[in-house]
C-alpha cells in the first residue's frame, strides 16, 4: 500500500472532527471519500498532509506513506513529501492561490522545488501544464493574476500546480466542484490517465456521486467524523448498505422528479463536539432501533472478501430504499404573452490594454450579441462551459456591469439607458443570488442586519424596528431557518445555511426576477435537494421568475422550464427543457449532455470535446464552435450561422442542425 491510515483521530479542543478513521490506498488506485460538509473529509486530508490549523492536533493513530510514518517526520522532512511525494488540490482555489503573484510564477515555483526546472524550461513546462488541464491561451494566462480568472479556471490552475511535482499520491479535495461537465470530463480523464500511466494513487474527496461512479475503485462514506461504509464502486452503486448512503442517492435531482419534491435528509450533521453513546446517524435515521441509541454499531461484512462491502450499522441487511415524492411532470403555468425579461443583442466587451500608455489593442468579448426572453413565473436555465460568459451576462442584465451594447427590458422598462440613481428604485424588482455565499455576505454584520439592509436601502420594508425584525424572522422561516438566528454571524452557519441566508436577503425586497448564479454548485446532494425544494416552493408561492446559471444538467432537468445554451458569449440553442435536453440539435449541446457522468454502478465512459474553448479575446471566424465540431466544413468557417427555428420555441444556430 502506498498510503495506510490507521485509527486517525483529530482533536480541536473539545471537538472531534475525525475519530478512528482507517483506510488503505494501493498504487494506481482511486479511493473516494464521500459525505456531507462537516463530516470530516477535508480534515482527514489535512491531517494526512500535516497541514492542520494551529488549534488542531492529531490525538491518535498512524499515517504511513511508502512505509514512512508521516506523523513522526520533522517539518523539514514533510516539506520534501508535500508536492513531490503527495500533491494536494485544495477545495477553495481563491484562497489557496497567492493573489499578488501571477499564475505562471506560482506554477514555476512548484517546478523549481520538485522538478528542478529553471528559467525558460520551467515557463514552457508551466504552459504545458495549463494546456493539459484545459486552459485556453495558456501562454497569455501565465502572466495573469488569480483575480483575472473565473472560478473554474482558478480550479484548473490549482490542479496544474498539484501536478507540477509529479506526485505518487494526489489528494483531490472537490477538484471539479466549480467546473462544467465538459471540463470536468477533461480533468477527470487527465487524473485517470495519470494514475494509470504513472501508478499515481488518488484520494478523491467529493460529494458528487457521478464523479465517484466515473473515477473510484473503492468508496468510503464518512459521517460525523467516522467512516460508516466502505465498498468497491460496483457494489456501492448497485446496493448501498448504510441508511445514510441510501438517502444520498434518493436526494439526487432528475427529470422524473420534476414537479415533485426531492427526498431530503432531516436535520444536519451533528457538531464535532457532540458525544455519541450510540450510532452517530441515529437522529436522522428512519430505521432507528433501541440498540442504535445505546451502543456504537460494529463493522459488519455485507459482502465477504478482501475488498468486500463493510458497513457500520445494526441493520441485518442493506438499508431499504427511500422513495422520493415524484411529480406528475412540469406544472402548467398561466400563459403570459409579455416577457418579464427581454434581452436583445447584449454585448459586454472588456478592453485589452498594453504598453506604458495602456493603449487599447483589443477586447475580450465576454458576451457578444446575446438574446433571450424570460416569462413571469418560469425558470430559464443558462448553461455552458466555464468562461463562456454566463455570469457576466447575468450581472450585465442587472446592470451590475454596464453593457457595451444591446437592450435589457425588465417588465417593459429599458435598463441600459438608466443612470445609477434611476436604477435604484428598480433594484427591488431584480435580485441576484451569488455563487459563493460566504464571499457575498458581510462577515462583520449579523444575518438579521444583512437581510434588513436591502429593505432599508430601497425603502421596501416595514417602517418600525419591531415590524422590520418580524419581517426578517418571517423571511428566515420562509427559507427553512429559525427566526431566533438573526443575531448570529455568517461564519456560524454551514454552506447550505449561508446559501439560504443569501436567498432570504434577495427575497427581502419582494423581487419579480431572481438571477441564481450556481447556487448549488458547492453544496452536498442532501443540502442541494433542500435548496431546490425551497426554490421550487418559493416560485409556486411568490410567482418568481428565475434565471438559473448552472453547469449541473441534472438540476436543469429537475427545475428549469426553458434552457439556453451559451458558447463563447452567444446563445447557440434555446427552447423548452424537453426540447433542448431530450432533442438537442446543436453539436455543442449534444457534447454537453454526453459529458455528464452517469450513476449506473459502472462509471460509463464520457464523451469529451476535442480541443479547448477559443479565447474570447480572439474568437474564430465563422461559427465559433467549428474548431471543435466534428461536423464542421468550409461553410461553417465563413460566416456565423443564423438562427433556425424548429417549432415555436426551439431555436438553433447551426447549419448542420
Amino acid at each position: 500500500m502506498i498510503l495506510s491510515v490507521k485509527d486517525l483521530t483529530i482533536h480541536i479542543g473539545a471537538a472531534r472532527p475525525v475519530e478512528g478513521v482507517s483506510f488503505d490506498i494501493a498504487p494506481g488506485e482511486c479511493f473516494a471519500l464521500l459525505g456531507e460538509s462537516g463530516c470530516g473529509k477535508s480534515m482527514t486530508a489535512l491531517g494526512i498532509m500535516r497541514l492542520l490549523p494551529l488549534a488542531a492536533q492529531v490525538a491518535g493513530g498512524a499515517v504511513e506513506f511508502e512505509g514512512n510514518d508521516l506523523l513522526a517526520l520533522p517539518e523539514s522532512g514533510m516539506r520534501d513529501v508535500r508536492g513531490g511525494g503527495i500533491g494536494m488540490i485544495f477545495q477553495e482555489p481563491a484562497t489557496s492561490l497567492n493573489p499578488v503573484l501571477t499564475v505562471g510564477s506560482q506554477i514555476v515555483e512548484a517546478l523549481q522545488l520538485h522538478a528542478g526546472l529553471q528559467g525558460a524550461a520551467a515557463r514552457t513546462r508551466a504552459a504545458e501544464l495549463l494546456d493539459q488541464v484545459g486552459i485556453p491561451d495558456p501562454r497569455r494566462r501565465l502572466d495573469e493574476y488569480p483575480f483575472q480568472l473565473s472560478g473554474g479556471l482558478r480550479q484548473r490552475v490549482m490542479i496544474a500546480i498539484a501536478l507540477a511535482g509529479s506526485p505518487r499520491l494526489l489528494i483531490a479535495d472537490e477538484p471539479t466542484t466549480a467546473l462544467d461537465v465538459t471540463i470536468q470530463a477533461q480533468v477527470l480523464d487527465l487524473l485517470d490517465d495519470l494514475r494509470r500511466k504513472q501508478e499515481m494513487a488518488l484520494l478523491l474527496i467529493t460529494h458528487d456521486l457521478g464523479v465517484v461512479a466515473r473515477m473510484a475503485d473503492r468508496v468510503g462514506v464518512m459521517y460525523a467524523g467516522q467512516l460508516v461504509e466502505v465498498a468497491p464502486r460496483r457494489a456501492f452503486f448497485a446496493h448501498p448498505a448504510h441508511p445514510y448512503s441510501v438517502r444520498l442517492f434518493a436526494a439526487l435531482p432528475d427529470a422524473e422528479r420534476r414537479g415533485g419534491r426531492l427526498a431530503t435528509i432531516p436535520g444536519s450533521v451533528p457538531a464535532a463536539d457532540v458525544r455519541h453513546a450510540g450510532c452517530r446517524f441515529v437522529e436522522r435515521c428512519s430505521e432507528v432501533m433501541p440498540v442504535c441509541r445505546s451502543a456504537p454499531p460494529p463493522w459488519r461484512e455485507v459482502d465477504a472478501g478482501p475488498l468486500g462491502q463493510r458497513v457500520r450499522c445494526f441493520l441485518p441487511g442493506a438499508a431499504p430504499g427511500v422513495a422520493p415524492t415524484v411529480g406528475a411532470g412540469e406544472t402548467p403555468l398561466a400563459f403570459e404573452s409579455k416577457p418579464l425579461l427581454d434581452v436583445t443583442g447584449l454585448q459586454v466587451h472588456f478592453p485589452i490594454r498594453r504598453g506604458i500608455l495602456q493603449r487599447v489593442v483589443g477586447a475580450v468579448r465576454a458576451v457578444d450579441g446575446m438574446s433571450l426572453q424570460l416569462m413571469p413565473g418560469r425558470t430559464l436555465a443558462l448553461v455552458g462551459e466555464s468562461g463562456c460568459g454566463k455570469t457576466t451576462a447575468g450581472k450585465a442584465m442587472l446592470q451590475l456591469l454596464r453593457p457595451t451594447a444591446g437592450s435589457v427590458l425588465l417588465d417593459g422598462v429599458e435598463l441600459t439607458t438608466r443612470s445609477t440613481g434611476e436604477l435604484r428604485p428598480l433594484r427591488a424588482k431584480m435580485q441576484m443570488v451569488f455563487q459563493d455565499p460566504f464571499a457575498s455576505l458581510n462577515p462583520r454584520l449579523r444575518i438579521g442586519d444583512i437581510i434588513a439592509e436591502g429593505m432599508q436601502a430601497l425603502g421596501t420594508g416595514a417602517k418600525s424596528g419591531g415590524d422590520m425584525a418580524a419581517r426578517v424572522g418571517t423571511l428566515l422561516e420562509q427559507v427553512g431557518l429559525r427566526a431566533d438566528m438573526t443575531g448570529r454571524y455568517p461564519h456560524e452557519f454551514s454552506g447550505g445555511q449561508r446559501q439560504r441566508i443569501a436567498i432570504a436577503r434577495a427575497l427581502a425586497v419582494n423581487p419579480q426576477l431572481l438571477i441564481c448564479d450556481e447556487p448549488t454548485s458547492a453544496l452536498d446532494v442532501s443540502v442541494q435537494a433542500q435548496i431546490l425544494n425551497l426554490l421550487s416552493d418559493l416560485q409556486s408561492e411568490l410567482k418568481l421568475a428565475y434565471l438559473f446559471i448552472t453547469h449541473n444538467i441534472a438540476v436543469v432537468d429537475y427545475l428549469a422550464h426553458d434552457v439556453a445554451v451559451m458558447y463563447l458569449g452567444r446563445v447557440v440553442e434555446r427552447g423548452s427543457a424537453d426540447e433542448v435536453l431530450r432533442h438537442a440539435r446543436h453539436p455543442y449541446t449534444k457534447a454537453l449532455l454526453a459529458a455528464v457522468p452517469r450513476i449506473d454502478g459502472l462509471g460509463k465512459a464520457v464523451v469529451k470535446l476535442s480541443g479547448d474553448m477559443p479565447s474570447p479575446a480572439n474568437p474564430p471566424a465563422g461559427c465559433h464552435f467549428h474548431p471543435r465540431c466534428p461536423l464542421a466544413d468550409e461553410a461553417c468557417r465563413r460566416s456565423y450561422p443564423a438562427e433556425r427555428l424548429f417549432g415555436a420555441t426551439h431555436a438553433v444556430r447551426c447549419i448542420k442542425a
